[in-house]
């Protein structure tokens, strides 16, 4: 979904689609037009730089950056923009994305970044709570978004008739 993306994926590398495209199936069911991007913080700032001060300009909603060990991915984008950046860590090779998590939810004050949980569910939540914010001023995706909600509930209490022995 690229047509008037109202959402921006960022990853700080290519292997980070792996979990992001967790982010990408929930943003697409519930019909939320994004577009995905790898830029590094640290290889491609200058990438990073131009695509956030653009965002805006370009219609989008929400910036979901997803970087792992040192993540400044989503602070940068939020020094760089006044929009809402959900900043998703990714497991790393030393410590399980606990250093990502660290590093994204450490912000000065004055600059936020909502942190997310680290991977998979991180991915999948931020894309729920872009949705939210889209929602906040879009009758449809409210719509949209209750009836995903309601899918949710009726799941989790299918999921309860359990045959105990």
């Amino acid at each position: 979904m690229a047509e008037h993306p109202l959402v921006g994926i960022l990853m700080g590398s290519k292997s980070d689609w792996s979990t992001m495209q967790e982010c990408a199936k929930t943003l697409r069911q519930l019909e939320i037009p994004f577009e995905a991007h790898v830029a590094s913080a640290h290889r491609t700032p200058e990438k990073v730089l131009d695509y956030c001060k653009s965002a805006e300009d370009r219609g989008l909603k929400v910036i979901i950056a997803a970087a792992g060990g040192a993540a400044h991915l989503a602070g940068v984008c939020a020094s760089k923009t006044h929009l809402p950046i959900l900043g998703v860590p990714m497991k790393g090779w030393a410590t399980e994305g606990m250093d990502a998590l660290l590093s994204t939810a450490q912000m000065p004050a004055g600059i936020p970044v909502a942190t997310l949980a680290i991977g998979k569910a991180g991915a999948i939540n931020a894309a729920i709570l872009a949705t939210q914010i889209i929602a906040l001023s879009d009758p449809a995706t409210r719509e949209r978004l209750l009836t995903f909600r309601e899918s949710q509930k009726q799941k989790a209490l299918a999921d309860d008739n359990l045959e105990l022995d």
